[in-house]
């Protein structure tokens, strides 16, 4: 299927000088965002690939990785390119998508053929100079900082057929790839982010009933979650096994699958497959609906209505919280990054809404490497070749992620018990 619905990216030097300027006030409205930080040493490597064709590769956690990566096209002097979600280009009555296109997105169809995003990123990457963000773990964003999705090999396959495309105008051409990886970190003061998350975990208890006394805050966490775990099943009519009342991963693993099994019944979603991941019967749930909202019809010609579809966007977004709370993330390590994670999906839950506290992006750099020097194995099996790239781009940015990590502290002393 070839779809009709793509929007290219359309530079404009204006838009872009006013991002250009805007760009740190920007962070901060729409993020909370305070800093972007990069080392000179990562300065000098971003500036040393100006004039290169270039495919930048991040983790993607959250919604703001773009604007990090348009900084760091910034400190390297050149424009970046970038794939968006085509429902992102109607957003705002399509302010959002005429804002984005002018400082270089286009739009992409997941889980489809996408022929003409394909041909766009292909047509870019082969010229002088053109330069993409791809985030390999794909799209949800996880909602945790200190690990990654696993990555799609799309990547990969993309950059070799661009570097194919780019040998054929130029014999000595040369296609970067360089891994990124992005770590936020709390800005506030220890104890102002102690009081936050306690006056937060209180009105959740509150609200509730359950009480803070005599415990710790990890336990403080787990009991608000386990509470908001048994009003889900109450209301999808879930049965709790008595010797599995206590296994919080196993009731938060069960209802996001039920939620999930849920939509895709509802909305009659073919070749499902109940025995998948999570993560993968989201993203096929958030494919099909990006198609329903750009007004693509399914397989047979059904287009869903705009109820069901509303309803089923509510139900996928839950379904995500609860893939996100993963308990051992935060009984491994309590820091302020993950605490406050937990906070965003919990606030999000009980409220309906949540609001980011001050942070700041640290940006660190992998080693540039020639996707040319993997092209020889490319040609003699090109499945291995796409599975090495991929596993390389992962290597590296599980290094600077594990680096980052070990500057990571509890938030709240071990002993800290709450009266």
């Amino acid at each position: 299927m070839s779809i009709k619905s793509f929007i290219p990216a359309k530079l404009n030097l204006p838009m872009l000088w006013f991002t250009d300027v805007t760009l740190p006030v920007l962070n901060k409205f729409l993020y909370n965002l305070d800093t972007i930080d990069v080392t000179d040493s990562d300065k000098k490597t971003l500036k040393s690939l100006q004039k290169e064709r270039l495919v930048y590769i991040s983790n993607h956690p959250t919604t703001e990785e773009p604007g990090v990566a348009y900084h760091s096209a910034n400190i390297m002097g050149s424009r970046f390119h970038y794939m968006a979600a085509r429902e992102v280009f109607e957003w705002g009555a399509g302010l959002i998508g005429d804002f984005i296109q002018s400082i270089g997105a286009f739009s992409v169809l997941a889980g489809v053929p996408d022929r003409e995003s394909l041909k766009a990123s292909r047509d870019l990457l082969a010229s002088p100079g053109g330069k993409l963000v791809l985030f390999p773990e794909g799209e949800p964003t996880s909602g945790m900082n200190d690990t990654l999705l696993p990555f799609q090999p799309g990547v990969a396959q993309l950059t070799f057929w661009s570097y194919e495309d780019a040998l054929k105008k130029d014999e000595d051409a040369k296609l970067f790839l360089l891994p990124t990886f992005i770590k936020y970190r709390m800005t506030n003061s220890i104890q102002w982010m102690q009081k936050d998350i306690d006056q937060s975990l209180t009105k959740m208890e509150s609200k509730l009933g359950i009480s803070k006394t005599g415990k710790d805050i990890v336990h403080r966490f787990l009991s608000v979650g386990k509470r908001m775990i048994e009003r889900e099943e109450k209301e999808f009519g879930i049965s709790v096994e008595p010797e599995k009342a206590e296994d919080f991963d196993y009731r938060i693993g069960r209802m996001r699958h039920v939620i999930l099994d849920n939509i895709a019944n509802k909305t009659k979603i073919q070749n499902w497959d109940e025995s998948a991941n999570a993560i993968e019967k989201l993203r096929k749930i958030l494919s099909f609906l990006e198609m329903v909202s750009v007004g693509i019809p399914g397989p047979n010609g059904e287009v869903l209505s705009m109820e069901l579809a509303t309803w089923a966007k509510r139900a996928a977004s839950k379904a995500y919280d609860f893939i996100t709370i993963q308990t051992n993330y935060i009984k491994e390590l309590p820091s302020a990054e993950r605490l406050y994670e937990f906070l965003y999906r919990y606030e999000n839950e009980l409220f309906g809404e949540t609001k980011k506290r001050p942070h700041k992006a640290i940006v660190r750099l992998g080693a540039p490497f020639q996707i040319g020097d993997f092209y020889p194995q490319y040609k003699q099996d090109k499945k291995k070749a796409v599975d090495t790239v991929t596993n390389h781009l992962r290597q590296n940015m599980e290094t600077l992620l594990n680096d980052e990590l070990q500057k990571s502290n509890p938030l709240f002393p071990s002993q800290y018990i709450f009266a």
